[in-house]
């Protein structure tokens, strides 16, 4: 499908990952802000540092730590058009000497050294059975004291499931979920130290309601850009994912790691600076 087909569905912001929204009336813009800014929190993100952004979609995170806090973020997508997008942006925005957004497999990224790595939205594509490797491979990547943040979608339990028959035919071809317990063990397996975890289901709700409105808003120029039955397809697909996530049948969980020195160091405050 079109670029142009996902800014009406995702908005401006074209972040195809739940947001996280401060309030219940702020606008989808508003959370998918907040949502890049509490992962740049997180992994503690300052001036000069280099972030590594797996799964990089159409940038936004890439440019939101470049233009916000002054990172040189390097993202990689194994969409060509993504990676078109988000290049463009980044050009419009003033931002090339700071973010780059590569057609590249994450794991033919040869640099190292990493002060952060974001992973959003992009475990549930790789499957269980990599989670080893995946999670290794990241934590390579990462210097002492690195962090990672890994955002996906997970299960209520530890079972590993399909994400069902219709979104695997007709929207995420071999998508597969597990629980957060699962990733959480991966990552230790991985030798990194999990810091915290959170769930942010009703977020990926409400996200869900906001990309439903706007494709109801923009149907008639949707329909220039996809056929009625893959529009009607999303509708569905978005407003049942929305119900599963209302009644607990889906998660989303926010799990952050370090990579510790060769003293075990963390570099940690004693308490969570993001929440303040």
């Amino acid at each position: 499908m079109s670029n142009r087909f996902y800014e009406l569905v995702l908005g401006t912001s074209m972040t195809y990952t739940c947001a996280v929204y401060p309030t219940l009336e702020s606008t989808l813009e508003e959370a998918q802000f907040e949502k890049y800014d509490l992962v740049a929190r997180k992994l503690d993100l300052q001036p000069g540092q280099r972030l590594l952004d797996v799964g990089c979609g159409w940038g936004g995170m890439v440019r939101h730590a470049a233009k916000h806090y002054g990172v040189k973020a390097l993202g990689v997508t194994l969409s060509r058009e993504q990676a078109a997008w988000a290049q463009q942006k980044i050009k419009e925005e003033g931002l090339d000497h700071l973010a780059e957004v590569r057609f590249q497999d994450y794991r033919d990224v040869t640099e190292d050294g990493f002060d952060a790595v974001s992973s959003i939205g992009m475990t549930e594509h790789i499957g269980v059975k990599q989670y080893d490797d995946y999670f290794g491979f990241l934590q390579s990547r990462l210097k002492g004291g690195g962090r990672l943040l890994n955002h996906c979608i997970t299960r209520p339990n530890n079972k590993i499931t399909t994400t069902g028959a219709f979104i695997d035919r007709y929207v995420f071809p071999d998508g597969e979920l597990t629980g957060v317990g699962r990733i959480t063990m991966a990552a230790q397996d991985a030798g990194l130290e999990v810091r915290h975890v959170e769930n942010l289901r009703e977020h990926y709700a409400l996200t869900l309601k906001g990309w439903t409105d706007n494709l109801v808003a923009n149907w008639d120029e949707a329909l220039e850009e996809v056929t009625v039955g893959r529009a009607k397809v999303w509708g569905i697909y978005m407003a049942g994912s929305r119900l599963a996530f209302e009644r607990n049948e889906i998660e989303l969980h926010h799990v952050l790691a370090v990579k510790t020195d060769e003293h075990g160091q963390a570099g940690w405050p004693l308490r969570p600076t993001w929440l303040s």
